[in-house]
């Protein structure tokens, strides 16, 4: 191989990146440009580094490594060579192993990655597009549930691969009812305890027993931003950021509600200011 891979490391945890560019160190063929500590930054590094292969976690806050994929697409930016990094048990990755885009487990053992690495090589060599495509299906696939041919039906139309499949409503029980709340009447949620408090613009809460990260996947990222490990927020509801006396930050809505911005979601909530 003449040239080197352009190689991007992608991972919340700084010991398990760390720990990913040692071991890379020791491929000659491999070139990293760059490691990224949450999904958003990946995405700009992926836009204007245009690696050869993302070594992609997949357990991210904010924006995992299935929304960075979805979010590379979103912008038309060309997908590389995707090999996943995660902590998903040995039942669950045997959905991978039909699939040439692979996958290293956590913790990473150095004999796996070598695998990975020469699978990616000899992909690479190949140049074969529609291997590629149909690797990056079959791993959607998997991801999603949707169905492969489907999923290369659209990648071969240069249409998204995956769908926006969010739903218009949320089913809320309670006392013996099941309560519909649209989507777009959702102004914002909180936890407390073991269940949600969903506002909505007619001033209601509902109260749904569920955990905020089941509820933030069933809802379009591009309309909904976590802003606390306790709150997600519409961001058409949101008025300013204003920072505080001591530092931190907080959103007013356009219905008079505060709501705390985390240090670690900091950035994630400017993004939909420079939108």
């Amino acid at each position: 191989m003449k040239n080197l891979l352009k190689v991007v490391v992608v991972d919340d945890e700084p010991l398990a990146r760390k720990g990913m560019l040692m071991r890379l160190a020791a491929f000659a063929e491999l070139q990293v440009v760059a490691e990224c500590n949450n999904g958003l930054s990946a995405v700009e590094a992926i836009r204007d580094l245009a690696p050869d292969v993302v070594f992609l976690d997949v357990e991210m806050p904010e924006l995992d490594g299935f929304g960075v994929l979805k979010m590379l697409q979103q912008q038309n930016i060309e997908l590389p060579y995707i090999i996943f990094v995660t902590a998903f048990d040995q039942y669950a990755l045997n959905a991978f192993e039909v699939s040439a885009v692979d996958y290293v487990l956590k913790p990473v053992e150095g004999e796996r990655l070598a695998a990975a690495v020469e699978k990616l090589l000899k992909v690479v060599e190949a140049k074969d597009d529609h291997k590629h495509k149909g690797q990056l299906a079959q791993a959607v696939a998997k991801l999603t549930g949707e169905d492969a041919t489907e999923i290369l039906q659209r990648l071969d139309q240069e249409e998204p691969v995956m769908n926006d499949r969010f739903p218009e409503a949320i089913s809320i029980k309670d006392s013996g009812e099941i309560t519909r709340v649209p989507v777009l009447n959702i102004d914002w949620v909180d936890a407390a305890g073991d269940y949600m408090c969903i506002h909505t613009k007619d001033g209601q809460t509902h109260i749904l027993r569920r955990t905020m990260k089941e509820l933030e996947q069933e809802l379009d990222p591009r309309q909904f931003v976590r802003v606390h490990r306790s709150a997600i927020v519409n961001v058409n509801t949101i008025a300013k950021l204003q920072m505080l006396a001591n530092g931190e930050h907080q959103l007013m809505l356009t219905n008079g509600q505060a709501v705390k911005v985390s240090r670690s979601y900091k950035d994630r909530v400017k993004t939909v200011f420079s939108a």
